[in-house]
Parts: C-alpha cells; sequence; structure tokens
C-alpha cells in the first residue's frame, strides 16, 4: 500500500471508530437489530431469526451472525451491544475497500482513494455508518458488485467470482432487492456499453451464477424445510408485497428518494454531474460512466417503486454517485476548487467551534441558559466532564486544525479537506454528547424504573401496542419476553399487562385491573408505557 493509500485507509477508520462504542443500541432500528443478535446469543436459531421470542425475518441471517460472532469475541473487553456494533465497522470497511478498488480499476491507481474519501464525504452516510443495522451488509454486498463489473473487463473469472459474491452478500444481509438490482445492473451492461459486450464478460456472468449460487440457496432451502409457512411469508410479506401489494407505487415511494438526494448525496451528486458534463459526446461511453450511471439509475428506479420509502434505504446509490464523481476533482477549474475548499474549511471550522460551546453549555454550565435548554430538551442527564471523550474531542480537533496547516494547493485537497471536515464533525458529534443523546435514545431508563415497580412474584407479562424495538428492549435490558395480545398464537392472560401509547390512557384493559406504574424515555412527549396488574387466574 502506498503511503496515501495507508493516509487515507487511517482516515477512514478514523470515520468508523467514533460512534460504535459507549451507548445504547437506539431507536427503532438498531434496537430490533441488537434484539434479534441477543436472541442469537442466548441460544436461538440461525435458519429462523427472532425477537423476543418471536420468528423475525425482515432480512436474513448474515448481518446477525457477523453481529453475534463480534459480540461473542469481544464482550471480554466490551459491553455486548457495543462488541456486536463492530461488526458495522467491518462492514463499512468493506464498502470502503471495494469503493477504492472499483475507482482504481474504472480511472487508474491513483483515484481509488479519491472514489472512497468521496463515498465517506456524503452526509447521508455519517450517521448509517454507524449504526448497529444489516444496511451495511448490504451496502457491502453492493460494493463488491461494482468492483466485480469493473475488473470483468480485464480479468473475467476474479471479476464474475466478485459479482457473484457482491450479489450473495446483498442478498443474505437484506433479501431479494440487492441480487434483483445487481443481476438487472448485469444484463444491461452489454446493452449499454461495448466494453461488456465480449465473450469474457459472457465468462464472467457464469461464474458470478455459480459464486453466488450457495448464497442464494442454502438460507431459503435451510427456512423452507424448517417452516414452509415462515419461507412464503418471508418471500411475500419481507419481499414481493413492497413492490405487488395493494400499495405499491405511490407517488410519495416514487419521489421521495429524489427530494432527499441534495442532501443525502452531498457533495457527490455535485461532482457527478460534472462528470457528466465533462464526459459528454463520446466520453459518456466510457466504463466509467456506463456503470455508475446504470447503476444509478437502476437502483433508483427499484428503490423508488417500493411502497416504503425511507432514507435508510438510499445507502445503494451512493456507491455509484462516488464512483462517477472519481475523476470530477482533478478537473474543476481554480475557481471552483478553491471555493468548495474553503467552505469546507470555514463550515467544519465553525462546526468544532460551536461544539466545544455547546460542550461548555452542557457539561461545565457555562454559559447557564445554554446549560437549562440543553437539559430541558433531554432531561435526566447527569452533567459533568468525562474525561476519554473530552481526550478524544480534543485529539479529533487537533487533528482538523493539523490537515488545514498541513496541505498545500492541489486538485485533490478540496476531497481530503472536506472528508476531515466531516470525520471531525461526527467525531466531535459522538464523543463529546454521545451520552447526551443515549439518556433520551435508549430504553433502558424506562425499563429499569419498570423493574423497580414490578411484583417480586408474577406468571407472565403481557403486552398490547408494543412495538419491536420496545419488546426487544425488554428483552436485553431486563430478560423480559411479553407475549402479545395481537398476536393470537402468544396471546396469554398474565398477570402483567404492559400498554404501550399516548399521553391519553387509551388503550386500558377491560375488567377489574391496577395501574402500577407509568414512564417513557426521558424527554420522550409521544410515547407512554403503563403496566397493569390483573387478578391472577383461578387454578382449576
Amino acid at each position: 500500500m502506498s503511503q496515501r493509500g495507508l493516509l487515507v485507509a487511517l482516515l477512514c477508520l478514523a470515520w468508523i471508530l467514533p460512534g460504535l462504542f459507549g451507548r445504547d443500541p437506539w431507536k427503532p432500528d438498531e434496537a430490533k437489530t441488537f434484539g434479534v443478535v441477543y436472541e442469537m446469543l442466548q441460544g436461538g436459531s440461525w435458519a429462523v431469526p427472532a425477537l423476543a421470542g418471536e420468528p423475525f425475518l425482515e432480512e436474513p441471517p448474515l448481518f446477525y451472525l457477523t453481529a453475534a460472532a463480534f459480540a461473542k469475541l469481544f464482550s471480554f473487553a466490551l459491553a455486548l451491544h457495543d462488541a456486536a456494533r463492530l461488526a458495522t465497522g467491518a462492514w463499512i470497511a468493506v464498502v470502503f475497500g471495494f469503493t477504492a478498488l472499483a475507482g482504481r480499476e474504472l480511472y487508474g491507481v491513483r483515484y481509488g482513494t479519491i472514489s472512497a474519501l468521496l463515498l465517506l464525504g456524503c452526509f447521508g452516510f455519517v450517521v448509517r455508518g454507524h449504526q448497529l443495522i444489516t444496511d451495511g451488509a448490504v451496502l457491502a454486498g453492493f460494493a463488491i458488485a461494482y468492483y466485480g463489473f469493473a475488473l470483468a473487463l480485464r480479468r473475467p473469472v476474479p471479476g464474475g467470482f466478485w459479482i457473484g459474491t457482491g450479489i450473495g452478500i446483498g442478498f443474505l444481509a437484506g433479501g431479494l432487492l440487492a441480487p434483483g438490482v445487481l443481476t438487472l445492473i448485469a444484463l444491461l451492461l452489454p446493452a449499454l456499453g461495448r466494453d461488456w459486450r465480449t465473450r469474457g464478460y459472457a465468462a464472467a456472468l457464469a461464474v458470478a451464477a455459480a459464486a453466488a449460487a450457495p448464497w442464494l440457496a442454502i438460507w431459503p432451502i435451510v427456512l423452507a424445510r424448517q417452516s414452509p409457512a415462515l419461507f412464503k411469508w418471508w418471500w411475500w410479506n419481507e419481499n414481493l408485497w413492497y413492490y405487488f401489494g395493494p400499495q405499491s407505487m405511490t407517488p410519495a415511494g416514487i419521489l421521495y428518494y429524489l427530494k432527499i438526494l441534495p442532501w443525502y448525496g452531498f457533495p457527490a451528486w455535485l461532482l457527478a454531474l460534472w462528470a457528466l458534463w465533462r464526459a459528454r459526446g463520446p466520453g459518456l461511453a466510457r466504463p466509467a460512466v456506463i456503470l455508475p450511471v446504470t447503476g444509478f439509475v437502476v437502483t433508483l428506479a427499484a428503490l423508488s417503486a417500493s411502497s416504503e420509502p425511507r432514507e435508510l434505504y438510499a445507502l445503494p446509490l451512493l456507491p455509484p454517485l462516488a464512483l462517477l464523481a472519481s475523476a470530477a476533482p482533478e478537473t474543476l477549474r481554480r475557481g471552483a476548487a478553491q471555493s468548495w475548499y474553503w467552505f469546507g474549511a470555514m463550515a467544519f471550522t465553525l462546526f468544532a467551534v460551536a461544539a466545544w460551546f455547546y460542550w461548555s453549555g452542557l457539561e461545565l454550565g457555562v454559559p447557564a441558559r445554554l446549560h437549562q435548554h440543553l437539559h430541558r430538551i433531554r432531561p435526566g442527564y447527569t452533567p459533568g466532564v468525562r474525561w476519554l471523550p473530552f481526550i478524544l474531542g480534543v485529539a479529533y480537533t487537533v487533528f482538523w486544525v493539523a490537515v488545514l496547516a498541513s496541505f498545500r494547493r492541489s486538485t485533490v485537497r478540496p476531497v481530503i479537506v472536506w472528508a476531515a471536515g466531516i470525520t471531525t464533525m461526527w467525531a466531535l458529534m459522538a464523543t463529546l454528547f454521545v451520552g447526551w443523546a443515549d439518556n433520551s435514545k435508549s430504553y433502558r431508563s424506562m425499563v429499569v424504573s419498570m423493574q423497580r415497580a414490578l411484583p417480586a412474584r408474577y406468571d407472565c407479562m403481557s403486552s398490547r401496542g408494543l412495538g419491536e424495538s420496545q419488546r426487544a428492549s425488554l428483552h436485553f435490558f431486563a430478560d423480559i419476553v411479553t407475549y402479545r395480545d395481537e398476536v393470537s398464537e402468544r396471546r396469554r392472560n398474565c398477570e402483567l399487562l404492559l400498554v404501550q401509547g399516548g399521553q391519553k390512557e387509551t388503550l386500558a384493559p377491560g375488567g377489574p385491573s391496577k395501574k402500577i406504574w407509568e414512564g417513557a424515555r426521558p424527554g420522550d412527549k409521544d410515547e407512554r408505557f403503563r403496566l397493569y396488574r390483573r387478578p391472577r387466574a383461578k387454578a382449576r
């Protein structure tokens, strides 16, 4: 690895690590994911992932298995959920690595690092790239496949292997979307680009099919043998329903991703447009344009056709944007490059100053009005200097100042400064304010409060209106598995009933019952939890 490659790898590591440690699983996505991981660690089946005692088939088990493996390996040194979150860091490192390899294959050796840095610098990637969610592994599948598509032009057999591996990982981490999109890209490339219209690429597709087959076959076969009903449920309800169900093709789904793209993919999308403008004419037929444009358009169409749009699902749009934009920084006019550099330098410096100002208000009480405001919107947090986050925050601030002072004018300076600024911004948020945010985004304090009100002995706990994140949090914080009234197979007439609702008590149980506890997460004005005790059923 060259010196430049090593420095970029260290920068990616500095981006990845903050936010992985020192906090609970946050609602909604992290709590659900860790709930499934916790079930596996308690001896649950990998073939039928479960959450709080019930089958949970939103995604196949690959990410859950890797997170459980990391949790088991590193639980001696880290909290179980922090150890599991290392799986996120590993998968995101794969994303950066294969995006760099794809950029290197499409443009040349020195462009790989630019591809990785442009992906790192996208605003939409910052928070999601640090969460305990399956989408990091899905994104790794896309990045691996893009590298395979690029490599297949020069080395068909290894290229086909990586195409098939990317398709398989995308499927086993997220379901049918990734293999469907990547297969369509694979079939469209020969029609759109003559470079893929060769016998070598046909051989690469044959290798890809062989490489993908085990990933695509083993888990569905095992699931179908264990429970044909669950397999049918997963096949339709967790995959095809979003495209062929009664709510498919809604206008909101079609327009949603175009609305969020301006901030989500910034600044890569601007550079991608500039690259397209520079390539107009014969340049549009180059592989470095055909592959990312095809990937972006097909992915956008597939996401837009779904009936459930979420910004989380837009992550696969970012690698093709970064690849398309890779050559743009070197072709920017001097004025544009200087403007980008100064905008990044000033914006992130201002953010760093503001972060330390807010930290002073939060932890030191100076200024007093800011201190009161921050604790009013997130009540229950105990202020005080925590030395490890403070030292890490200082280190990242010094790093930012060093970056600004050390880089001389060059074509890649704006890219490096922007990536370093994004890293510093996220690191300050994830070190100085993680405890304050964790206080309101975790269900730990609510569960602990409820535990204090539990009777010394009770038979079981039913639930009504309780969401997946809440059921998972009860399980891994208190080892409580509820029996939901909404699921006939699980319904029990338990002595305790936990009801999730709003501020008004609209779901109170009928019959003789007594409310023994009521609570919520600190500062939460929407969710309210109430625990009722009912008379024990008389033994016959």
